[in-house]
């Protein structure tokens, strides 16, 4: 078989150092399986490439990307670079570039790790959020005028489409409806904000009526957090605009343990373009050049962009890797109470899925 062309981005900060260990896995994979094969090409856009060449990416950059079957994404963001430069700059400008608007983000506490909550409400944490990725809070519309002046002003609006809201709501449905329990919660604030938010709730409402089978209910997003921490069970797959799910993602990850865990889909359903995945847990330059972030997060990745390839057989072989280093604590990373470094966990992965082939 042909092998997967995949357009690998490290990024910033500890991005490089988690991915190419995701690669690495990668590679090992395939000598579990015959059929299975990787062309990585890299790409050293970010925000050195900035500093050389004033841009994020070139030009041409979606065109360069646009062959491959998928991005593989590290994290973008400089301490000494302005946050809105270098995210729309690159990460925002290939999401919205190829119109992948499905975000992604599965979130559980994995065997032998020890989240914040108590035992019994951490082990009920097996959820999907699916965020909105295309517009919304993040449309990037509004402006800033009369700057310095006292009556300098900054807008940002949110932009809420009949078609936006539709193929979201159709694509959390169906993957609500592909679940065991077959259960979607939608999340607004449609009492406050009495215009785009009151679209979402009506489109929403009609896309969730054409799925009978499912058990849908409504919260709140601030109702919403609290539900997460206190009744986690009760959550299954969720729904929630693009600023909302930012923001209750982070938090699912931390109930499940550490940023360093969360993993991330950027989803064209259509697949006309490449989609792209990436781990949540940012540039974290504070540990850049250590060796010390943990790749677990990336590796999680890994096996979201197998199960987006077809490959569910390896996909499940890298998670079911990953399961088995938390599940016996021999190698603990730092941010989750340990001392191995990157080099370590990406051996104790590797190591898994060798023991587990032979």
């Amino acid at each position: 078989m042909a092998a997967h062309r995949i357009a690998v981005i490290g990024g910033d900060g500890i991005g490089p150092e988690v991915i190419e260990a995701g690669c690495r896995v990668l590679e090992v994979l395939t000598e579990t399986d015959a059929s299975l094969s990787f062309d990585f090409q890299r790409f050293d856009w970010g925000s050195e490439y900035y500093r050389k060449h004033g841009s994020m990416m070139p030009p041409d950059g979606l065109a360069q990307l646009r062959p491959f079957a998928a991005i593989y994404f590290g994290a973008v963001g400089d301490p000494n670079l302005p946050d809105d430069l270098t995210l729309w700059g690159l990460r925002l400008a290939i999401c919205q570039g190829f119109d992948q608007y499905a975000n992604v983000r599965p979130s559980k506490l994995l065997p032998g790790v020890i989240g914040p909550l108590r035992p019994d409400l951490g082990a009920a944490i097996d959820w999907v959020i699916v965020r909105e990725n295309s517009e919304g809070e993040y449309a990037g519309v509004g402006g800033r005028a009369h700057r310095g002046l006292p009556i300098e002003v900054g807008m940002d609006v949110a932009v809420f489409t009949r078609a936006g809201i539709e193929r979201i709501a159709h694509y959390a449905c169906d993957l609500a409806r592909s679940r065991s329990r077959k259960k979607l919660t939608i999340v607004t604030k449609s009492n406050a904000q009495r215009h785009g938010m009151v679209l979402w709730d009506e489109v929403c409402r009609e896309v969730a009526n054409l799925y009978p089978d499912l058990n849908v209910d409504w919260m709140l997003v601030d109702a919403m957090t609290q539900r997460m921490v206190a009744r986690p069970g009760t959550v299954d797959t969720v729904l929630a605009t693009n600023l909302h799910a930012d923001i209750l993602t982070d938090l699912a990850a931390a109930l499940s343990g550490s940023l360093g865990l969360g993993a991330t889909a950027n989803i064209d359903p259509s697949r006309r373009n490449p989609s792209m995945f990436e781990p949540i847990h940012g540039s974290a330059f504070d540990i850049m050049g250590k060796g010390i972030a943990n790749p677990l997060a990336s590796f999680w990745t890994a096996a979201l962009l197998l199960e987006h390839l077809g490959e569910g057989m390896a996909a499940r072989k890298l998670m079911a890797a990953i399961e088995t280093v938390t599940s016996r604590r021999e190698a603990v990373p730092p941010d989750l109470g340990g001392k191995a470094d990157t080099r370590q966990m990406t051996e104790a992965v590797i190591a898994a899925i060798r023991g587990a082939n032979g």
